[in-house]
């Protein structure tokens, strides 16, 4: 449990001493000027004679803004940030960005992150695209997003790190501490801000901002773990969820921000809202007006408005009806100063706002390397029948035709999401920033002495019959077709929810004219989201997910292509075989009555379809292969609160270095609730040559053999376990061990 503030934020400022000074300028503020640090708005000023009259900048100049957000203009931040500064306090602004996956230098999705495993590599990403924004002006990331999901229809999904709460702890672990550096008081830092608190990712019908209902047990095992380790891990600030849970709206949850947050972690640093989601309690309905939301929203402990105006409208109003105290009022305005002292803006409001460090930063050549290398590795090879891939000189190939809507895209931000919004809109954003399949794959090809055709149709993902007529031309005559397919970048992210996982606009008759005959065939498949594809999943030969891979999409396709970089990239997140079996997820019950195969009656299953997912949580291959053995457990029985330790053999059995993600799971077989079939407790990524061999060990300390039980109390139960060790959540090795006290 985190006990100080200090243990929250690096910061090379003592603690006291920023204390101090937090207390010195409260006892000055008016209580307008206490509401306006609780006031975020978003925007742009006028940059012409309109800017005396501009509604945003009278505002700023009249100290009755804390922060502004979603701005990009580095020459407006400087005249906002001297508005400011030239108040009757000099309270400098705090600027606010969603930097989701990249700032100017676009990375995979965050998805796509999770799917390497590779903590180091997550954190570097956002250590680059902190200093970035940095040196733009900003301050403040709304990001991490660490929502687990078991609902790939939300187009969320894209932006966490799927559906496993292990997984997602160790990465928004990673993703804070590449966001805030070693001190957050630095000028290439941000603060960091772990969204959404909490629940969010299970919206019924993977609508977004939808109803969430679930058990307070089903809580802190699938959805807090993440939030707990963000916090742990030292992220500044937290941000409300829009949905209700078990009917309260997140931003006036006491018993999620007070009770949970505040109380149980130690958790000391400011909340703020969701985009109006202050003001959304009253469409809710769990609130009258702006003084009723006003009052019940700082009340739980939540401390800034984004956007909505609700405590400019109501919260002086809910001080005046006893709703509120004046003590609540300033112990939210201090957690703002707080945050602003230890980013150092009191001390230089214009440390982020300098034009040669912006020069000297931006889109550095070794951010573009690294963004090469990060979609590389969170590449997944899902299928790849008698070794289609890599190619290489000596495949049995010699024409090759490259085919479909995402070839060489240069629309609706296609291979990158729609969180860039560093770029500007989508009608601004500047295509020659990414490399498509279409710039290098072909070059590459054609070093290695293959006859290669690019033919692009299908555009916005739509397949009318003279693109279906173009595509039996273009590839009656090549030995390989490479079809690529998926969704727009439009379409990933929030507000982005489908109700169907197909490929759309006929895209999968592509796959079926490509393959005709049985000629061979990858499919290359960039999405944001699991999508289901039963006829590829049964007739082409070769599966890549390449997710939404940012910039380098081209390059770091074309390294794994032809064997430069061997995949290593595992599912964060199952792939169903079609959406009737959503929500589906590796970590699930028993029911009383397993279907052990399709059809079988009397069974948890269906009549129409198997049970099991198409690809399961934590499924990659390689272009070696890995075996295991001599699973052994350190003790046959052990007392309740010894550690057990885990090993196992892992031997690289193929031609070829790779990368391989050891996972291991457990499952306690007798607990006084049902508790999930698998539980993933360890992973490790290693790197092993031909005929290498490795032996990995894992420990389970009594935390990892710990639930929360119906009566909410955190503990491990004597009885039997069983530990699960593989390359995924179903292909594994087993063995036993029993906890007694």
């Amino acid at each position: 449990m985190l006990s100080s503030t200090t243990a929250l934020f690096s910061q090379k400022t003592s603690v006291k001493d920023i204390d101090r000074r937090v207390e010195e300028l409260l006892a000055k503020m008016t209580l307008d000027e206490k509401i306006g640090q609780l006031t975020q708005l978003p925007g742009d000023i006028s940059t012409g004679t309109d800017v005396a009259k501009d509604d945003l900048f009278s505002q700023i100049k009249a100290g009755k803004v804390g922060s502004v957000l979603s701005h990009t203009n580095f020459n407006n931040k400087i005249v906002m940030q001297r508005a400011a500064v030239g108040t009757r306090l000099g309270i400098p602004l705090i600027f606010g960005f969603d930097v989701i996956h990249g700032y100017k230098t676009i990375f995979p999705i965050p998805l796509a992150q999770a799917a390497s495993w590779d903590m180091t590599l997550i954190q570097n990403i956002e250590r680059i695209a902190a200093e970035e924004a940095a040196a733009d002006g900003q301050n403040w990331t709304f990001s991490p997003m660490v929502d687990v999901t078991h609902d790939p229809r939300w187009g969320r999904i894209m932006e966490g790190a799927g559906e496993d709460p292990f997984l997602g702890s160790r990465v928004a672990e990673a993703r804070v501490r590449g966001i805030q550096g070693d001190d957050l008081g630095k000028n290439n830092t941000l603060a960091a801000c772990a969204k959404h608190y909490a629940a969010y990712g299970f919206t019924e019908g993977g609508r977004d901002y939808n109803t969430v209902d679930m058990s307070e047990q089903r809580l802190r095992e699938m959805v807090l773990p993440p939030f707990e380790a963000a916090a742990k891990a030292g992220s500044a600030t937290f941000m409300n969820a829009f949905n209700t849970l078990n009917g309260v709206p997140a931003s006036m949850n006491k018993h999620l921000v007070t009770d949970i947050l505040r109380g149980e972690w130690g958790w000391k640093g400011m909340v703020v809202s969701d985009w109006n989601s202050f003001g959304e309690t009253i469409i809710h309905g769990a609130a009258a007006d702006d003084t009723d939301a006003s009052a019940k929203c700082l009340s739980a402990g939540s401390d800034m408005d984004m956007v909505g105006g609700t405590f400019q409208r109501g919260l002086q109003k809910a001080l005046e009806a006893g709703r509120v105290t004046q003590a609540q009022i300033d112990e939210a305005v201090r957690r703002v100063l707080r945050l602003k002292f230890m980013l150092g803006l009191f001390d230089d409001p214009f440390r982020y706002l300098d034009p040669k460090h912006r020069d000297a930063t931006l889109e550095k050549p070794e951010y573009r390397l690294a963004a090469r290398d990060a979609a590389a590795k969170s590449m997944v090879l899902l299928k790849n029948d008698g070794g289609i891939l890599p190619l290489t000189p000596s495949s049995p190939f010699k024409k090759i035709t490259i085919v479909g809507p995402y070839t060489d895209s240069r629309s609706h931000k296609d291979y990158m999401s729609f969180w860039t919004l560093g770029l500007g809109s989508v009608e601004e954003y500047d295509t020659t920033k990414v490399v498509t399949p279409a710039m290098t794959l072909k070059s590459k090809l054609e070093e290695m002495g293959f006859e290669v055709t690019i033919t692009e149709i299908c555009l916005d993902a739509a397949c009318n019959e003279k693109d279906l007529s173009v595509a039996m031309k273009a590839t009656t005559s090549s030995d390989l077709t490479i079809v690529c397919l998926g969704e727009r970048g439009i379409d990933c992210g929030e507000s982005r929810s489908v109700s169907d996982l197909t490929l759309k606009g006929n895209q999968e008759t592509i796959l079926r004219i490509a393959a005709r005959g049985n000629k061979p065939t990858v499919m290359v498949l960039f999405n944001s989201r699991p999508l289901v594809f039963p006829w590829a999943y049964d007739n082409v030969q070769g599966i890549l997910v390449a997710w939404q891979p940012g910039f380098e999409t081209g390059n770091a396709l074309a390294d794994v292509i032809t064997g430069a970089v061997n995949p290593s990239g595992k599912l964060p997140v199952t792939f169903p075989r079609n959406v009737g079996q959503v929500p589906l997820y590796y970590n699930h019950q028993n029911t009383g009555r397993p279907q052990t195969q399709q059809g079988q009656m009397w069974t948890s299953g269906y009549l129409d379809s198997p049970a099991d997912p198409a690809f399961p949580f934590g499924y990659g291959l390689s272009y070696t292969s890995f075996s295991y053995s001599n699973l052994r457990v350190s003790k046959a029985q052990a007392k309740v609160g010894e550690t057990v330790e885990v090993s196992v053999n892992v031997t690289n059995t193929g031609s070829v270095a790779g990368e391989e993600v050891v996972q291991l799971y457990i499952h306690d077989l007798s607990a006084d609730i049902a508790r999930p079939v698998k539980e993933l407790k360890g992973f490790e990524k290693i790197k092993l040559n031909p005929a290498e061999s490795r032996t990995v060990t894992f420990k389970l300390t009594e935390n990892d053999l710990s639930y929360w039980n119906n009566e909410l109390k955190f503990k491990a139960d004597p009885g039997k376990f069983k530990v699960f060790v593989g390359g995924n959540s179903r292909d594994v090795k087993e063995a036993d061990f029993e906890l007694v006290r």
